[in-house]
């Protein structure tokens, strides 16, 4: 077993964070710290998802040891969740739904460079990018005319889905580093900057 991951934890509240602080220090693979600690990975708790939240997530993003994000909020529409990625965040889950098990799973898949979304909230900007309505400002013009392929669009979802290399692998029969080959080829492709940003704009223009 490696070294555990440095996480810290940020809320308005100081009772939440506590809380927060609480539930994740139960896993042995986490080591609490502060943000001037050079945390990997940091959970931001907010009640919604506003342009200052927004600027508070980038600036996290933006400090020297660039974070990995995992914003937890009481409430989370399709176009928050979009707006958040395309901000840097790694992970998304409802405040309601954060229970010991998916935080520490979505701030680990964070360490790991993957992408967690709550399941029903991906199948609704889905439904919603398939609908046309996914835009929040615009395609970019870097995706115009593109498309995934069956094998493209079927390894983003389960990326999206917080899933792991292996994992994927071992749910559609490829080897991990075929995975690894997909992912690669789509952030090249589109000159994107990594899986979150991957799912970010590819449920934006409606690719997924």
């Amino acid at each position: 077993m490696g070294e555990p991951v440095l996480v810290s934890v940020v809320a308005l509240d100081p009772v939440l964070e506590a809380g927060i602080r609480s539930t994740l220090s139960a896993c042995p693979e986490i080591a609490l710290t502060t943000a001037a600690g050079e945390p990997r990975v940091v959970v931001m708790t907010v009640d919604q998802v506003s342009p200052s939240e927004l600027d508070a997530l980038r600036s996290v993003r933006e400090a020297p040891s660039q974070p990995e994000v995992v914003l937890v909020a009481s409430r989370l529409a399709p176009g928050d969740a979009l707006h958040a990625l395309a901000a840097g965040a790694r992970g998304l889950l409802r405040r309601c739904e954060a229970d010991a098990a998916r935080l520490t799973r979505a701030a680990l898949a964070a360490a790991r460079g993957d992408c967690t979304l709550p399941p029903d909230l991906l199948d609704r900007l889905l439904k919603h990018a398939e609908a046309g309505g996914a835009g929040t400002g615009g395609s970019s013009p870097s995706w115009a005319g593109a498309s995934l392929d069956d094998r493209e669009r079927s390894v983003l979802r389960l990326v999206a889905d917080g899933h792991e290399t292996n994992e994927i692998a071992r749910r559609l029969c490829y080897s991990p580093r075929t995975v690894t080959s997909v992912v690669h080829d789509i952030t090249r492709r589109f000159r994107l900057r990594n899986r979150a940003h991957a799912v970010a704009y590819a449920l934006r223009t409606g690719l997924l």
